[in-house]
């Protein structure tokens, strides 16, 4: 055995990238969560020069889907080198048809798969097994990995079986719950990975490889009289398979003194009830077992490994004999079969045996689900489905850790049923997605980890919005390894990093008895008690907590760190934990400071260590009273006014309790109410918009750059004001002519993020103090109670007439009211405010197809959804299909409009004696190029709906089925950069050439926004991104002019910041036109390292330097014989550098690769001169020099 131990604390992801990377010659790799950290590692190491075993540095490639990364891996295969790839969910299921020629080809690798829901009837981003079971009949070897050290372990172990047996094997372990789980392992050195890699298997695989001096074929086309045979011929290399895991296995064990079976089995030498299952939950039931024999129980459990191809041999070698039932346990739902995946094979294997005589009695054998999306499995769950074996007939086809009031397919068991390892000290963190929660916490465990002899443990819970939504990190310490891959029950310390969060999550029920709670308060200890709503008072005395505040956003603020608290809370965890002795862990932060910030100069380093010696200072015990006896009662976390699901459904997802909604509660295809987020009040940001009215020139700038849709304006006569609150703002309107009229821009303070964007493009500032604008900052709390009642009446004013308000213009626009608000996006997004403007001018006729990614996530992530309705109950119709196919998604829509249209229009016709030659012409001739015209036409369709329900004739029926399109639709595809520039280029490439009157929207960030900011096709030059660490090489791509091409296609770039009128101007002109439109909307994005209040004017000086300018191209100009292409941009005034290097994700290049870094900006410059040039050019053709429009 290799007697070296190399300690490190990482994630499941970080421990298979690891070795993947250092036995292969090529990563093929394309984000997707939970796996895109597997790919990031392989980019990371790569660019540093970092090698494999065999002294060369592996080729990392992006592709522009999993299916490119799946094809170019079978390339790389086929001509003799190694390759892998990282994937999970829809990436695998893209991958399938490489994977059977993979495997079909006997070609040696390894695919590592973070295991991941598919998306249903809703996209989940959790982990489960649905993918990989969804892959079983590729012909890849398939085997499971049930934690962090185990699927660091089985990566080379699967590395050496495949070029044993060319068989090629799927590695995959649980989504999030392995993937991103922190954990102490011991990892592999070289040189162990080198001694289980022989290398006369990697020449043998090289050999096989395509080779003109050694010329053969292969990937033929077989017909009928052949294919079948051929397909039997790998049947002895699938039967070696078993054992040639299991002599890996045991080689790896020699080395390492870490043994591994295909089939494991622990628990009672002569159990009667045992459990079957693998990856994580394994550990689940393992431990269980553990405690229940130690209480005379006779169970055992079945750790299956090696799940494609079965070995029934091995399998029955560890099979108790005395077993009489069992439950076989699956991660997926395989809807209208007899049972799931897992199960079957387990029922077919034992038939057999029995058949064949070699199991002398056959036992009960039943099939359960568990653990879908990441739903907990709990040692109570484990112990539920063992008291359910010992009934005389146990439910097969169950359920555990839900409430199926439906089908009643759910077993009891005992929530309270817990495991914890003696002298564990648990900790829970509650933060807010983006104030560095997570990632200090991630730290912590490192700290301990590698620094101590305590084992760690860390997993952090968080939606797929991750920025600006609740996190909850779950950390485990202890002097024994942590097997526990669930979430925590009785914490010895609960943080609570935002006040807010107090009144709305039950984070106490967490805390064990005489548990520290440590709470970030803005009131002192003094204060902080009476702001306590009694029942968490009750709670504090009742489990005799120890209690302390800390103002850790104040002390933030006051060392400017703005909302970043993490290091501030870090050092009080450590101070109150008990964990390490005060001094040594303040002594060990410090010391990681200096690691982490090192590279950013002295003088960041002593800031962070003043950060850490002020918290101290500034953390206080709170005396807890004997007895609770505030009147501060817990506020509903829904108003009563909000719709019935909401309060019933949505407000349960909201408090963090949607684990114990039932089966009926939800809807059975997906299909959820829209406008659900005005009912969150989120109460985010301490500093919120306000506006001045006496100083106002009421522009709409603020209102319309406004990511979160909390700037509302309306214009109303005087007498409005008579029940109005003492202290509602009003101004006179600026316009001539309008004495009487009043205007009143209203911020709903809750949902206001403090982005700070609104104040960036005020162009008001007041005279006698330059610091204060017509709108600005403020502290939320003082105005709290006077703005509800504000808003309350906001809302009883009436709505402007859309038919007479002036579209044309910003100011104009502001009184348009958004039907898309209070998102999850990120404080300062620069996505949300063109979305919103779209709602404003199409909303409540349009239909939105949106690709998956941070728009998706924003616009359709549970528990609410920012999609709204107007008063008539009218809105944008949204859905979500996939990544990929989001352009013929969309184009479905368009041809549905199309067809229902025409059967209406001929319907309307051949109704026409009844319905009356008037309501007929009314219908069918309105152009609806107008808003008046569209209120014109609904008002027709109207009194049309009235005439059909009196009539009683098929045609009638027909006809009011599809009455609703006689109103002209507005379908847009909205998406990002990696939608529209790589994974669905091919689609959107078609969708634009088919002429159908579509509209794309692209909200181009320049990255993957939503995976964590990896390189796509919009990149630009001499930018760093996550797959392009060493800077991007190549040139971004123009999109504009590949559209322009088509001649057809109505193309624009915007960029609101620059030129918030012309972005008005070209989503109308793109509507208007009756053809497929594209506007690419420049977007900041936090994955550009910018200060996101600052995002506006970065977009200005994006379009001064030239990098985006601003364009229309309009087919119709081409058609009146007028040049159809207008560049809106100036002439450049700025260089490039002087854009980029306001972004972190330019800059750090100059600290890491300085020539490289001026190397690739003075390429990046040439580009964009280059690009000027063209569109210059453009700008002075004649119509003539451009495609006539057909």
């Amino acid at each position: 055995m290799d007697g070296q131990k190399n300690i490190a604390t990482i994630d499941g992801n970080e421990a298979v990238a690891y070795v993947a990377y250092r036995v292969n010659e090529v990563c093929a790799i394309y984000p997707i969560t939970p796996a895109s950290p597997m790919a990031e590692h392989t980019d990371e190491w790569s660019a540093a020069g970092v090698k494999n075993i065999w002294g060369n540095i592996p080729d990392v490639i992006e592709m522009q889907s999993e299916g490119g990364a799946a094809g170019a891996v079978h390339g790389v295969l086929q001509t003799g080198a190694l390759a892998t790839t990282f994937t999970a969910s829809q990436g695998l299921m893209l991958m399938l048809p490489n994977m059977y020629k993979i495997a079909g080809e006997l070609t040696a690798t390894v695919f590592h798969v973070a295991a991941r829901s598919l998306a249903a009837q809703a996209l989940s981003i959790f982990g489960d097994h649905s993918d990989v079971m969804a892959a079983r009949t590729t012909g890849f070897a398939m085997i499971a990995s049930a934690s962090v050290q185990e699927a660091h372990d089985m990566a080379l172990i699967c590395q050496a079986a495949t070029l044993k047996s060319r068989i090629p094997f799927m590695h995959f372990f649980d989504g999030f719950r392995t993937s991103h789980e922190v954990n102490k392992i011991n990892l592999l050195t070289d040189g162990q990975i080198r001694a289980m890699i022989d290398d006369t298997l990697i020449y043998a695989h090289r050999q096989r490889g395509l080779n003109p001096d050694n010329p053969f074929i292969r990937g033929t086309a077989q017909n009928p009289d052949v294919y079948f045979q051929a397909r039997e011929t790998v049947n002895p290399y699938y039967s070696d398979l078993p054992e040639i895991v299991q002599k890996t296995m045991d080689d790896f064990g020699k080395l390492t003194d870490r043994n591994y079976k295909l089939y494991e089995y622990y628990g009672e030498a002569e159990a009667e009830r045992i459990l079957i299952i693998m990856a994580s939950g394994a550990e689940v039931v393992h431990e269980t077992v553990k405690k229940l024999t130690a209480s005379g129980e006779k169970v055992g459990v079945i750790k299956v490994r090696l799940y494609r191809p079965f070995s029934a041999k091995h399998f029955l070698e560890v099979l108790p004999k005395t077993v009489k039932k069992i439950a076989v346990l699956d991660r997926t739902k395989e809807p209208g079969s007899t049972g799931e995946p897992f199960y079957q094979d387990i029922v077919t294997i034992m038939a057999e045996a029995y058949r064949l005589g070699n199991i002398g009695m056959f036992p009960q054998i039943v099939g359960g689900r568990y653990g879908l999306s990441s739903k907990e499995f709990t040692p109570g769950m484990a112990k539920g489905v063992f008291d359910e074996l010992k009934k005389p007939s146990p439910k097969n086809s169950f359920t555990v850790g839900i409430n199926d009031d439906v089908s009643h397919s759910s077993i009891a068991y005992d929530p309270a049923f817990d495991i914890i390892p003696e002298g564990t000290i648990s900790a829970v963190f509650f933060g807010l997605g983006s104030d560095g929660t997570v990632g200090a916490n991630k730290n912590s465990i490192k700290i301990i980890g590698e620094g101590t002899d305590l084992y760690a443990q860390g997993y952090f819970v968080y939606d797929s919005k991750k920025s600006g939504t609740q996190t909850v990190s779950h950390l485990r310490f202890g002097p024994k390894p942590l097997p526990a891959p669930y979430l925590i029950r009785e914490a010895n310390f609960i943080a609570c990093h935002k006040f807010t969060y107090i009144g709305k999550v039950q984070m106490l029920r967490l805390a064990g008895q005489g548990a520290t709670f440590l709470l970030n308060s803005p009131y002192g200890a003094d204060k902080v008690w009476d702001r306590l709503p009694f029942p968490i008072q009750e709670q504090i005395v009742a489990k005799k907590l120890k209690f302390y505040v800390i103002d850790g956003s104040g002390v933030a603020q006051a060392y400017g760190l703005g909302t970043k608290i993490n290091t501030i809370m870090q050092a009080c965890f450590f101070a109150l934990s008990g964990i390490l002795p005060k001094e040594e862990a303040i002594e060990r932060i410090k010391k990681s400071i200096k690691k982490t910030y090192g590279k950013k100069g002295k003088a960041v380093v002593e800031q962070n260590f003043r950060v850490v010696d002020a918290a101290l200072e500034n953390l206080f015990e709170v005396k807890v009273p004997a007895k609770a006896m505030g009147n501060l009662p817990i506020p509903p976390t829904v108003s009563s006014e909000a719709p019935e699901f909401v309060q019933q459904v949505t407000a349960m997802m909201m408090r963090g309790d949607g684990d114990e909604l039932p089966v009926s509660k939800l809807p059975i295809d997906g299909t959820y109410p829209s406008a659900t987020t005005r009912w969150e009040k989120r109460n985010l940001s301490d500093l919120v918009a306000q506006w001045e009215k006496d100083i106002c020139i009421q522009c709409g700038n603020c209102s319309f750059v406004c990511p979160h849709s909390v700037i509302r304006s309306k214009f109303y006569n005087r007498e409005y004001l008579e029940p109005a609150p003492e202290e509602f703002p009003s101004a006179p309107i600026n316009a001539r002519g309008f004495p009487e009229t009043r205007y009143t821009l209203q911020v709903y303070v809750e949902d206001c993020t403090g982005c700070n964007l609104c104040v960036e493009v005020c162009p008001v500032t007041d005279p006698d103090d330059e610091s204060t604008k017509a709108i600005n900052l403020r502290p939320r709390v003082p105005v709290l109670e006077k703005e509800r009642e504000n808003i309350s009446f906001f809302e009883s004013l009436p709505l402007n007439d859309r038919a007479e308000v002036d579209f044309s213009s910003v100011r104009g626009a502001q009184f348009l009211e958004p039907l898309f608000e209070f998102s999850g996006a990120c404080a300062g997004c620069g996505e949300t405010p063109y979305i919103k403007v779209l709602t404003q001018l199409f909303g409540e006729r349009l239909i939105v197809a949106n690709a998956t990614g941070c728009s998706s996530i924003y616009g359709g992530n549970q528990p609410t959804t920012p999609w709204a309705t107007n008063k008539e109950g009218r809105g944008p119709a949204w859905s979500n299909s996939l990544f990929e196919d989001n352009a013929e998604f969309g184009l479905g829509m368009r041809i549905t409009a199309d067809n229902h249209l025409a059967m209406a229009r001929g319907l309307v016709q051949h109704l026409s004696p009844a319905l009356g030659e008037e309501l007929t012409a009314d219908l069918l001739n309105n152009e609806q190029l107008y808003e008046s015209e569209i209120s014109r036409q609904r008002e027709g369709v109207a009194v049309l709906k009235k005439k059909l329900a009196q009539m009683d004739n098929d045609a009638a029926e027909k006809l009011l089925s599809v009455a609703d399109h006689l109103v002209r639709r507005s379908v847009w595809l909205v998406g990002g950069d990696g939608w529209a520039y790589d994974i669905g280029s091919g689609g959107l490439d078609h969708v634009l050439s088919t002429g159908r009157n579509v509209n794309v929207l692209v909200l181009d960030t320049e990255v993957y926004s939503n995976t964590g900011g990896q390189m796509s096709k919009a990149t630009p030059t001499a930018a760093t991104a996550k797959f392009a660490a060493g800077g991007k090489k190549v040139g971004k791509k123009d999109l504009a002019l590949q559209a322009i091409s088509y001649g057809n296609v109505y193309v624009a770039q915007v960029a609101m910041g620059a030129n918030a009128q012309q972005t008005l101007l070209a989503m109308r002109e793109a509507e208007a036109y009756p053809g497929p439109s594209i506007i690419l909307a420049y977007s900041q994005c936090i994955a550009h390292g910018i200060d996101m209040q600052k995002g506006m004017t970065q977009q200005k000086l994006a379009v001064d330097c030239g990098h985006w300018p601003l364009l229309r191209y309009n087919p119709t100009l081409r058609k009146m014989g007028k040049s159809p292409f207008v560049l809106d941009s100036p002439t450049p005034t700025i260089q490039l550098k002087e854009y980029a290097y306001n972004e972190l994700r330019y800059r750090i290049l100059i600290r890491t690769h300085p020539e490289e870094a001026e190397r690739l900006m003075k390429a990046a410059q040439e580009l964009v001169d280059l690009r000027w040039k063209t569109y210059v050019d453009m700008s002075g053709w004649g119509a003539k020099e451009f495609s006539p429009v057909m």
